[in-house]
């Protein structure tokens, strides 16, 4: 175990001075991304230091209700983000998704919290919170991948469908094969980032558990447990919202809906 070093405003300015210099390259090269860096450095900071905040009042009011609010705020974030990534707009869009999301990140953590961690309540702060937002922020981008991909292949297959269907299948049969290219789609980042991790990249937690003075071993287990739980929930974030968007291109009389 070693000492954390912590860090003041001061090595915090100095960071931000690194913005300062990307904006200084992107202004010498005119690449025109000076106000983006700067809109995107300002958010970061506010967004992490209110995050902060709001945790450190969590964490010491230490009450299952405030967990689940800020669990249910982060959920409805990451369903408006994913819905707004998918091009198709369509009734119940926004529902079917933050359903997907819950449901996906709900059984991961249940799994987690009663099978591996174990922590003595099941609200912990330090636990739950932490292995959410990973989960959420994971199955956002899942589902906002595989509904693109899906949406984009049906809207144009239109004639490939019409006539599986004329020909006797069912609208589940006829989108089948679009499904599964979408759900492949929308899972290979995660296969990638398993298939490199540790070798060419560290993630962010085990880096983040290392800086904090973490046992080597014992953040390489956690990083362990948290890619099969990225993976698991990403995997039954996209076979729920492929399913649930397959349904709504279809009319009761198992029409495609133009």
């Amino acid at each position: 175990m070693y000492d954390l070093i912590e860090l003041d405003w001061v090595e915090l300015a100095a960071a931000v001075g690194l913005m300062g210099i990307s904006i200084g390259l992107s202004a010498w090269e005119k690449i025109g991304l000076e106000l983006n860096l700067a809109l995107a450095t300002g958010r970061t900071i506010l967004q992490l230091a209110v995050l902060g905040y709001v945790l450190g009042f969590i964490f010491a009011f230490d009450n299952a209700w405030a967990v689940l609010a800020i669990l249910a705020v982060m959920l409805t974030l990451a369903a408006i983000v994913a819905r707004n990534r998918i091009n198709q707009k369509m009734p119940q869009m926004l529902f079917l998704v933050w359903g997907a999301i819950l449901v996906s990140t709900t059984l991961t953590l249940v799994y987690t919290n009663f099978l591996i961690i174990k922590p003595e309540r099941w609200y912990e702060p330090q636990y739950v919170i932490p292995l959410a937002g990973i989960i959420l922020g994971n199955a956002m981008n899942a589902a906002a991948i595989s509904g693109e991909r899906l949406a984009s292949i049906i809207n144009a297959s239109h004639l490939e469908i019409e006539t599986h269907l004329s020909l006797g299948a069912t609208p589940q049969q006829a989108v089948a094969q679009y499904r599964k290219d979408a759900i492949r789609t929308g899972f290979i980042p995660t296969l990638n980032q398993m298939m490199i991790i540790g070798m060419v990249t560290l993630p962010g937690v085990l880096s983040g558990q290392l800086l904090s003075g973490v046992n080597a071993q014992e953040a390489a287990s956690y990083q362990i447990v948290i890619m099969l739980m990225i993976a698991f929930a990403n995997l039954l974030t996209t076979l729920l919202v492929t399913r649930g968007l397959c349904r709504q291109f279809f009319n009761f009389a198992a029409q495609v809906v133009r």
